[in-house]
């Protein structure tokens, strides 16, 4: 393999990008991303970055080092696969031979039908944009109370704004980890001076706020979208590349073409841990994927069977998730769900399969690795929030 070529400029290419240069590939490497600043991290975009605390976070990246020619403003317009393998990536500056490909094209934020202008948050431009609009006294208006949601809402609050948020489901973090679990959260927007309308659908972004699905109206200075991602699929159609709500992988990351491999938000990917594919749209997968999609795209054996993972700091709070919940049969509290730190943890059978955590990090490293080990624990154990994880395991 002469040439390797990684689409998309986020954590997941620039990981890609470092990760071939460690398995010790040799040959011409080039990074196509559609942004022009250098790779950066997105997670403070929506927490210390929107409220002002930093203004950058771009990676500190050794170049030099890593021998990699940075294509910044280019965007992947097509793919040309020949069929022994490698191939054409066509952009918007040319055409791009390969023989190796790892596609990091990662998601693009939801928008909602209507002509009034309507603010998403996935890049630096936007966070600092959106930053600007977050004035004392402003009304914003938020649609979604999901992760971003919340951490939009947590900001504006925090500047002082007057933050309305709406959700079409019944309760906060629905679609996330359920309205039972999302419904705990609710009472955090009121204590924040935030109002909550759930059960509430928005028909349209107007001119000076939202129409909603039943004639009202709520009005705004500035409205903030926040109701999930799609992954940057469309450069792909056509290609023969097999596609299903993302780029189609097995275990390892390879895609259904020889030399081309999926990572990120992008990657729909086999999981033999729990017999089924996902599709994580969150910084873990970006930082820990690559290194085994460049080994793939090596040759080397390696399989993807992290636990996903995800955290958010919503209201003063740390909200983190590992594993898989749909997987359990039944879910137990860890502590008081109404007092200041508490877990959920679903079970089937003696096998934990996946733990929410509110301000327990502790909890939710041990459970984390209880969860990858597939260890048995011991239910009434893991219920006390007195007792270790870790020593909830059965020996």
């Amino acid at each position: 393999m002469d040439r390797v070529i990684v689409v998309g400029g986020g954590l997941a290419g620039i990981r890609s990008v470092e990760a071939l240069r460690a398995k010790g590939y040799e040959g011409a490497l080039t990074l196509v991303s559609a942004e022009l600043h250098r790779p950066y991290d997105r997670p403070p975009l929506s927490k210390a970055l929107l409220v002002g605390d930093i203004d950058d976070t771009t990676f500190d990246t050794d170049w030099a080092a890593l021998r990699c020619e940075w294509l910044p403003g280019r965007r992947a317009t097509g793919l040309r696969l020949d069929p022994g393998g490698g191939g054409i990536v066509a952009t918007d500056g040319g055409d791009l031979p390969f023989d190796g490909l790892v596609i990091a094209t990662g998601a693009a934020p939801i928008t909602l039908p209507g002509t009034g202008p309507q603010r998403v948050l996935r890049t630096v431009e936007d966070a600092r944009s959106l930053r600007a609009g977050l004035r004392e006294g402003a009304r914003v208006v938020i649609v979604g109370a999901g992760w971003i949601g919340a951490e939009v809402a947590t900001a504006a609050a925090r500047r002082g704004c007057a933050v309305t948020v709406v959700e079409a489901a019944d309760t906060p973090l629905a679609n996330a980890v359920g309205t039972l679990i999302g419904g705990r959260t609710a009472r955090w927007y009121a204590e924040a001076g935030v109002e909550l309308r759930t059960g509430v659908r928005v028909a349209a972004v107007e001119p000076g706020g939202l129409t909603l699905a039943d004639g009202g109206r709520i009005d705004a200075d500035e409205v903030v979208v926040g109701v999930g991602v799609r992954p940057v699929l469309g450069w792909l159609e056509g290609s023969g590349l097999r596609l299903d709500g993302g780029v189609v992988t097995d275990a390892s990351l390879r895609a259904s073409a020889p030399g081309v491999v999926a990572v990120g938000d992008c990657a729909a990917w086999w999981s033999r841990r729990y017999g089924r594919r996902l599709l994580v749209e969150h910084w873990d997968a970006a930082l820990n994927g690559p290194d085994v999609a460049a080994a793939a795209l090596l040759g080397a054996d390696a399989v993807y069977e992290a636990v996903p993972y995800f955290w958010s700091e919503q209201f003063g709070r740390m909200v983190q998730y590992a594993g898989h919940h749909p997987a359990g049969e039944r879910m137990i509290y860890r502590g008081d769900p109404d007092g200041p730190g508490w877990a959920a943890c679903w079970l089937t059978g003696d096998r934990l399969e996946a733990l929410l955590t509110v301000d327990r990090p502790r909890d939710l490293l041990q459970g984390r690795r209880i969860i990858a080990t597939g260890t048995p624990v011991d239910a009434d154990s893991v219920a006390d929030p007195g007792i270790p994880l870790r020593d909830a395991v059965l020996t």
